[in-house]
């Protein structure tokens, strides 16, 4: 998992209250578990005009020309600006791969659902959490400002705005940490892989038949 020390990004809108999982990534693309490849269908009820299908070319798709992030001047932006309760509905951990894979480093919005939030941690996207006049001002600033962009200092906890305002935010500690030295699940569990050695060579001498090999 890619680390998250300090990023300075594009800002993106997604300006609605109560996004789900299911409009983040639609369900006929929940087939595959290799986290890569979700990107070109991340809000794909919102960037098409036309129904999306698995293995589709969205190259050749007619694109929604209202829907913010297919507006030029978000191309290439890296955190999202939100409304509340981002991320509700269902458990599935496609939706911040499809996130991650499009190209999202941080999501900023006044609260987040909680499974959501858990997932996002776990593949390397730092959702920050801020009080929502907090976020109309920044909402404000994005549309009066094209090309605006924040810095996210995580080991500070900081957001650093473009006209040098200092916003605040608190993460977790454990899961902080875990970002700032990127790692997940599987990485935590490696940390331990001498202690996990160690105990696999103890058992296998006091247990020796649970390892022999049976003969058929």
């Amino acid at each position: 998992m890619q680390a998250f020390t300090v990023h300075k990004g594009l800002v993106a809108p997604m300006d609605r209250a109560n996004v789900d999982t299911d409009l983040i990534m639609p369900k006929q693309f929940l087939k595959s578990i290799k986290r890569s490849g979700f990107g070109p269908n991340l809000f794909d009820e919102l960037r098409y005009l036309d129904e999306g299908q698995p293995d589709s070319d969205n190259s050749k798709r007619p694109k929604n020309p209202d829907f913010p992030l297919n507006f030029p001047r978000y191309e290439g932006a890296s955190v999202l600006l939100a409304r509340e309760n981002f991320g509700c509905g269902s458990s599935r951990e496609h939706a911040p791969w499809a996130l991650v894979d499009f190209g999202f480093r941080c999501i900023i919005a006044p609260s987040f659902a909680d499974i959501f939030r858990s997932n996002c941690f776990k593949n390397g996207l730092l959702p920050i959490a801020l009080d929502a006049a907090i976020v109309d001002d920044l909402f404000k600033a994005m549309y009066d400002n094209e090309g605006y962009s924040l810095e996210i200092d995580l080991e500070q906890q900081l957001v650093l705005t473009p006209d040098g305002h200092r916003i605040p935010f608190e993460v977790d500690g454990f899961r902080r940490d875990c970002l700032l030295k990127g790692l997940d699940d599987i990485g935590i569990t490696l940390q331990s892989e001498a202690a996990i050695s160690a105990f696999e060579a103890q058992h296998a001498q006091r247990f020796p038949w649970v390892f022999q090999t049976l003969e058929v």
